[in-house]
């Protein structure tokens, strides 16, 4: 691939499938060999939902829990198990790999339907409080990961949130960081609010995960509502 065109270009979704699909489906595969990290995130992720509601007129936390939620790349359902599930009455899993959803079981544990499809193809039916994408994105295209938002935006319901939650690029001349063993890209800060923007989205609160082990990329939590 020539150097002159953007990282995002080399992301090749075969591969990346490909990568994922060879994972083992515990949470230390899924988490790259640092399971450890997963209560500090789980942590974090409930902390910064229950600031949203706390401020929010349409979904406070006096309401109880939320209708339905989307956990967007869902992998093993880490996240709907340990803490979507907790928040929402029913989540809906969206993981392209079957054998990390076999795990699941629609209608057991709050999960609602489950869709073997990647983000790319996902075409959201009916409305959700929440649609929570962690870890996932990085496998889609600048314009794929733009569209898939815009797609995303179309089925909130009112006063409904779209969570990013991602590795940040710490790239020293601050360019996105493109991993060929997954076929993925790390975004900066500034790329993501750019095509947040793109996709007629608004950063409503964003924030920095805490006590994420030293050496590993920042993750950031940024809340988005349509402009």
């Amino acid at each position: 691939m020539p150097a002159d065109l953007p990282p995002d270009s080399n992301i090749n979704p075969a591969t990346a499938l490909a990568y994922w699909s060879s994972t083992e489906p515990t949470v230390n595969g899924v988490l790259g060999g640092f399971p450890q990290v997963s209560r500090i995130d789980l942590q974090g992720s409930s902390n910064f939902l229950a600031k949203l509601r706390r401020a929010s007129p349409t979904h406070p936390a006096t309401a109880g829990k939320l209708s339905r939620a989307a956990d967007c790349g869902a992998g093993i359902g880490r996240i709907t198990a340990g803490f979507l599930s907790n928040v929402a009455d029913v989540v809906d899993v969206i993981e392209p790999v079957r054998e990390f959803t076999d795990v699941l079981k629609a209608g057991e544990g709050g999960v609602g339907q489950i869709l073997n499809v990647g983000l790319e193809d996902w075409e959201p039916r009916g409305e959700y409080d929440l649609v929570w994408n962690q870890w996932c994105v990085g496998q889609l295209r600048d314009a794929a990961f733009v569209a898939y938002l815009k797609r995303a935006s179309a089925v909130l319901s009112e006063g409904g949130w779209i969570v990013v939650k991602e590795n940040l690029s710490n790239d020293h001349l601050g360019r996105d960081v493109y991993d060929e063993t997954d076929s993925s890209v790390t975004r900066t800060d500034e790329k993501f609010r750019q095509l947040f923007k793109e996709a007629g989205l608004k950063v409503v609160a964003s924030e920095l995960q805490r006590g994420m082990p030293k050496g590993l990329y920042e993750v950031r939590s940024y809340a988005l509502q349509p402009v």
